[in-house]
């Protein structure tokens, strides 16, 4: 979700950019997932008339990425409404797609990039898209028949062939994607064991109250969750296949195991080209990285969070969204800064949980509601202004906390815990 950078990027004034931009011809992207699409939009969008290039190593067009683990998985969505657009609105925008490739090297020097057919596709500005990918787990066995991870369009297909109502299914991580996916496989008629390291789920995200809510539904559905799990190997049958994991309470049989334990930035490029990075691509509050015509957007990318005050990297649709439009904006030649308050979401269930805001750094939660009513929120106050809201099935107060925290509300606790009180009346 959000992840915290340490170094600092180089800060490009105006008056250095500016002179660059007016020779902006030719803007490859590399990456084809929202954040791309998005960018493309803004672009057109904001009148930018030269040539776009969108590279990406799936053979498929830009599509939603937050149904793979829902919808999708569960047969419900189609391919084409999993596309964020059609293959007629990219021909209509003149940007050239090359789908089902890699990009092998960044040449900054020579201003191109190579793919991995030894082509070179050049550029006047670059945006580095990249996106992020399934942290992988020290275990033999891992990569077994029968053993998946759930980033991709093809992860999700080649999860659902095999999930059968009756299997078992292990999901290693209660995170999101853990939990998104424990609920969709019993929709399935699997029976589902979430093993999560930590002593509570979603441990690094929610609050205590959200958490053990989680808990209670998940269990209340079917799941068996072991907290505090921790996996020590994996056995697999004589065909070579996943047949169970191992943990320090004892073997679990497994017709499948699914690994959701986080992600890690697809920054490996930018490295290679001696670009800025700790924790994903550094850029400045443009969305710049240290090569003035190199931008980064997405997961990949590691920005200063103007509203925090320190850096973040942020794994979300509505970040992708936003700083691709930042980006396009600018390259379109309208100074424009990345300053948003970020916000999250969880399908579990019939139950949808928003998060706004960033509560590292709170010293109190205020519980708002009663978790029994299925509709509550867990309010974070630093010094007593609110930074950040769990909300579980409760529209209201996340759609006041996004203009309140923006605006750095200053909240009296005890009215927080009254839920009668509107949140916007809950000031000091």
């Amino acid at each position: 979700m959000a992840q915290q950078g340490r170094a600092s990027a180089r800060v490009w004034c105006a008056e250095e950019l500016f002179p660059m931009l007016a020779c902006m011809d030719r803007i490859v992207i590399v990456g084809a997932g929202q954040g791309a699409a998005q960018c493309v939009e803004g672009l057109r969008r904001k009148g930018y008339p030269g040539a776009i290039t969108v590279i990406g190593e799936e053979p498929v067009l830009p599509y939603q990425r937050p149904p793979l683990s829902k919808k999708y998985l569960a047969g419900e969505l189609p391919i084409d409404r999993m596309l964020l657009r059609h293959e007629a609105f990219y021909a209509e925008q003149r940007v050239e797609m090359l789908t089902g490739r890699r990009v092998a090297r960044l040449d900054r020097d020579r201003r191109c990039v190579h793919l991995d057919d030894g082509s070179l596709q050049a550029y006047d500005a670059l945006v580095l898209a990249t996106g992020s990918r399934p942290r992988s787990l020290p275990l033999v066995g891992a990569e077994a028949p029968g053993v998946h991870v759930l980033r991709t369009m093809a992860d999700a297909d080649g999860l659902r062939f095999e999930a059968a109502a009756g299997k078992h299914a292990v999901i290693i991580g209660g995170g999101y994607i853990g939990l998104e996916t424990a609920a969709t496989l019993r929709q399935l008629g699997m029976e589902v064991t979430v093993l999560e390291a930590a002593d509570r789920l979603m441990n690094r995200v929610v609050a205590e109250p959200v958490s053990t809510y989680y808990h209670h539904e998940h269990t209340r559905h079917g799941v068996t969750i072991r907290c505090a799990a921790r996996v020590i190997g994996l056995r697999t049958a004589a065909s070579g296949r996943i047949a169970a994991v191992l943990t320090d309470a004892g073997e679990l049989a497994a017709d499948l195991l699914v690994i959701g334990v986080g992600v890690v930035p697809n920054d490996e490029l930018a490295r290679e080209a001696g670009l800025d990075c700790d924790n994903g691509v550094l850029v400045d509050e443009r969305c710049r990285s240290s090569d003035p015509l190199i931008y980064a957007i997405g997961d990949c990318s590691n920005h200063p969070s103007l509203h925090y005050g320190r850096r973040v990297r942020l794994e979300s649709v509505d970040n992708a969204f936003e700083q691709a439009a930042t980006v396009a904006a600018n390259l379109a030649g309208v100074d424009t800064v990345h300053n948003r308050v970020p916000w999250f979401w969880s399908d579990q269930y019939h139950h949808k949980m928003l998060i706004v805001g960033l509560s590292g750094g709170h010293d109190r939660m205020v519980l708002r509601g009663d978790p029994a009513s299925h509709s509550f929120s867990c309010c974070y106050l630093r010094e007593g202004e609110l930074i950040a809201i769990d909300t579980v099935n409760n529209a209201k107060d996340q759609m006041a906390a996004r203009k309140l925290i923006a605006a750095s509300f200053r909240a009296d606790p005890s009215k927080l815990a009254d839920a009668s009180i509107a949140l916007k009346d809950c000031g000091i």
